[in-house]
């Protein structure tokens, strides 16, 4: 299974009921984020844009997709962002693919004959 960084801003609302009721929200989406295949790693509280930060194993980046599209229809978060982890070796893969793959990069010499 893939891993996915998750990164969440509650609204002031979400605050609101957080603060008069504290609870753990990753418990409270674990059952959500199991529904999709998926599996909790581990969830903190954060300082800055974003609240909360959460590691998650989901099956595929269509249930990732999923879980991110419900938090943010659910309306409690002003922010959602999902990112894909790879692993040290699916880097290293992906490293040696990108020197194989033929891509060339725009130089001062192409873009003139592009003219």
């Amino acid at each position: 299974m893939a891993h996915y960084l998750l990164q969440v801003a509650y609204t002031p609302e979400a605050w609101t009921a957080l603060v008069n009721n504290p609870q753990d929200r990753a418990k409270g989406v674990e059952s959500a984020i199991k529904n999709l295949g998926g599996k909790v790693e581990r969830f903190w509280l954060s300082f800055g844009d974003y609240d909360t930060i959460g590691v998650v194993e989901m099956p595929d980046s269509v249930s990732a997709a999923a879980f991110s599209m419900a938090v943010a229809a659910g309306g409690a978060c002003k922010n959602v962002k999902t990112t894909p982890l790879l692993t040290t070796q699916e880097g290293i893969e992906a490293m040696k693919k990108a020197a194989e793959c033929g891509y060339k990069p725009v130089t001062q010499q192409t873009s003139r004959a592009g003219r």
